[in-house]
């Protein structure tokens, strides 16, 4: 993930991102640098709008980011009746009971 971080620093910048900028940044931000996906990175982001990327993510994302207003409230007190009425489940199956 950090080598998205570095090339949309990049781009923030105005820089055109580069093997050798990605690099650095990495480096300095003391990361272990792999330049095979540096290599693959930079080879996938040349045919890429990184700003239609970036308002198509942030507008599917951005229904999910803001709760509705007021719903912080009420959702304590629901969210405490809700685990009473649960049943109580067997816990001491332990993990053998994901494996059928």
């Amino acid at each position: 993930m950090e080598y998205v971080y570095a090339a949309l620093v990049l781009h923030e910048l105005k820089q055109k991102v580069t093997q050798a900028k990605v690099k650095g940044i990495l480096e300095a931000a003391g990361a272990t640098v792999d330049e095979s996906r540096i290599k693959a990175l930079v080879a996938a982001l040349k045919e890429v709008d990184i700003n239609e990327a970036l308002k198509t993510t942030v507008m599917s994302a951005a229904p999910v980011a803001a709760p509705a207003a007021g719903a912080d409230k009420a959702a304590p007190a629901e969210a405490k009746e809700e685990k009473k009425e649960e049943p109580e489940e067997d816990t001491d199956l332990g993990l053998s009971a994901l494996f059928g």
